[in-house]
């Protein structure tokens, strides 16, 4: 019994091909890996009911073993950003994937996600969870169909094909898991990775004020 992820190109004699495999760790892992992908329960707006339609019996998900969606974030290894991020749900989306363990991953289902959409100039919507999160696969449209969300699926699973286990960080003992900073909702959402550049702006305000104000009673 074989599949393509595991076979090689090294001769293996008649007598033993049906029995024997010759493979590489890289490739053994990454298959189980990817066939094993379970997604976080999580939903935003109308893509999420997409999201519901490519899990149920029509589109069967089981295919690629990712069927179970867990309600807990610890027993999760991808995110679906599935609808309008606001900014008053942004800190909660970080929280959830901090609480996901390694290795994980990040799938930007529809426009608003990817780019804020239709909302993109709302004051309270967010133009990319990009921004705040580490994404690994976009899927586009207005909602993205099943299908376009099962593509995105499968390009996915290409991407952990490619992982080795000798050089990604989530493996290695002196690399923790990267822990992404919770955003401060006040008047506006910040990302607190981008404190110094937004003090190091703040200052030149008062300085720009002042030119301005020069040259206009010049």
């Amino acid at each position: 019994m074989a599949t393509d992820a595991l076979t090689s190109d090294v001769p293996v004699p008649d007598e033993l091909r049906n029995n024997v495999f010759i493979t590489t760790l890289d490739k053994i892992y990454n298959w189980g890996r990817r066939n094993s992908v379970w997604p976080v329960t999580f939903g935003l707006a109308c893509c999420a009911i997409e999201m519901i339609s490519t899990a149920a019996s029509r589109y069967d998900l089981a295919r690629f073993g990712m069927e179970i969606f867990r309600a807990s974030p610890r027993q999760a290894d991808l995110m679906i950003v599935s609808g309008t991020v606001t900014k008053k749900m942004v800190p909660q989306i970080v929280r959830i994937y901090n609480q996901m363990p390694e290795p994980r991953y990040v799938l930007s289902m529809g426009a608003c996600a990817s780019g804020g959409g239709p909302f993109k100039e709302g004051y309270n919507v967010v133009d990319g969870i990009d921004k705040f999160l580490p994404v690994d696969v976009y899927v586009p449209g207005c909602p993205p169909t099943p299908q376009a969300l099962i593509n995105g699926l499968m390009a996915l699973q290409q991407k952990m094909d490619h992982e080795s286990i000798r050089t990604a960080p989530w493996y290695q003992k002196e690399s923790p898991a990267e822990v992404v900073p919770i955003p401060a909702l006040g008047p506006d959402i910040v990302d607190l990775r981008q404190l110094d550049i937004i003090r190091a702006h703040a200052g030149t305000v008062p300085e720009q004020t002042e030119a301005l104000a020069e040259e206009q009673e010049g």
